[in-house]
């Protein structure tokens, strides 16, 4: 059994755009990108990792929350300066220092956040 969330998009290009540009997300099915472009969802993938985003969530979404686990604590920081360095920006998040740079948690994680066009959050993440 596998578990897939699904997360809201408002807008699947620019969703697609963040994800694989500045994320290292890839689509699952390449040979279908304009067919699920059309019908709204799309399948990312990610190492083992799989979300969907999705237009279909309906009259008011609600922003989601998404735990990536990362084999090792350096990886955290190895991500973070490759996505800063692609262009992720999350200057609007300044009340959320784990936005800004990966921290050291109390309950024994390496980690930070990243919030997506849409409000979604993901927080990858290692246990130290």
């Amino acid at each position: 059994m596998r578990a897939v969330p699904v997360l809201y998009s408002s807008d699947l290009t620019r969703s697609l755009a963040f994800y694989t540009g500045v994320l290292d997300f890839e689509l699952r099915y390449p040979a279908h990108r304009e067919l699920a472009l059309r019908n709204g969802v799309i399948d990312l993938i990610c190492d083992v990792a799989i979300l969907q985003l999705s237009t279909h969530m309906g009259y008011h979404p609600t922003p989601s929350s998404v735990n990536l686990e990362l084999d090792h604590p350096d990886e955290v920081d190895t991500l973070f300066a490759q996505y800063t360095a692609r262009g992720l920006d999350q200057s609007q998040r300044s009340d959320s220092p784990v936005h800004h740079a990966p921290l050291d948690q109390t309950w024994g994680t390496r980690e930070f956040y990243i919030t997506d066009p849409d409000g979604n959050c993901l927080c990858l993440r290692a246990w130290r």
